[in-house]
């Protein structure tokens, strides 16, 4: 039985939603520490992909903090708004907005289209770096569509209003079900076996 500090990994985000899902997501060997916690900041997110967005947050937090760092970008993408919310999913209301607004705008541009035409998805890519340059990059998608109305009281964001072919909404599901399903949880399940190796450590680490 292991006896020493658990490896520490930085989640380079401020979103304590999203910080409480990777640890669900992570195995337990692994301490996650938050941009907060180390006393750094994001920087802005000027990246044209998820997956440019994702790079740039994971090599600015390994880079200026010396640990291995974990960033993910995600967004919400519907069909009938062209891809939109997409990269601006967070700030779709504005900067000042925050999620309920969003839900409202994405409510009030979708008025009037039927529920067969609402299709959608969450989309995830997540990028860790460590201080010598190493990258690992994965990518999770959850399709669903976007109801006509919030509904549950789990999640954050637009889990209110995502729906998976089984009728309910992402914040329908409990923490363990979302964490097996999700956009997210798909990108940590791809990424796994090469961020345990950079710790040098396996699946089978001792939890």
């Amino acid at each position: 039985m292991s006896t020493g500090a658990r490896p520490r990994l930085l989640v380079a985000t401020g979103n304590r939603g999203k910080l409480k899902e990777f640890r669900a997501l992570l195995p337990r060997p692994l301490e996650l520490l938050s941009l907060t916690d180390v006393g750094l900041e994001s920087p802005p997110e000027t990246g044209t992909t998820f997956a440019e967005n994702a790079r740039l947050k994971a090599r600015a937090a390994a880079s200026q903090s010396g640990l291995i760092a974990l960033a993910d970008d995600s967004g919400l993408e519907v069909d009938a708004l062209g891809g939109a919310p997409g990269l601006h999913s967070a700030r779709y209301a504005g900067e000042g907005g925050d999620d309920q607004a969003n839900r409202e705008k994405l409510l009030a541009a979708l008025t009037g289209v039927p529920f067969a035409q609402r299709g959608a998805r969450f989309r995830c890519v997540l990028v860790v770096a460590t201080p010598d340059g190493q990258e690992v990059e994965s990518e999770g998608v959850c399709e669903g569509s976007i109801a006509f109305s919030p509904s549950g009281e789990h999640g954050f964001g637009y889990d209110p209003l995502f729906v998976f072919p089984d009728g309910r909404t992402m914040a329908q599901l409990l923490p363990d079900e979302k964490n097996a399903k999700s956009h997210r949880a798909r990108a940590c399940q791809t990424a796994l076996p090469s961020l345990l190796a950079l710790f040098g450590l396996t699946e089978d680490a001792e939890t």
